[in-house]
């Protein structure tokens, strides 16, 4: 499982992500927890952490690997 600190703040900031990792994953695969304050990005697919944080990055948004 691979979990990633964002700076979502929204549904809108939700589907720019989703555009971005749905090239590489299914929704299935992923979530964002857009009430923690880390607006944490949960995925759970056996895909590289760097290749789903420079997709958070595509999309605009800060992400951080915990």
């Amino acid at each position: 499982m691979i979990q990633v600190k964002t700076s979502a703040k929204c549904a809108g900031c939700v589907a720019k992500i989703a555009e971005q990792l749905h090239t590489f994953l299914t929704p299935e695969q992923w979530s964002i927890d857009l009430s923690s304050p880390d607006k944490l990005l949960t995925v759970k697919a056996d895909v590289p952490a760097e290749k789903v944080v420079e997709a958070v990055r595509a999309a605009g948004f800060k992400a951080e690997l915990l």
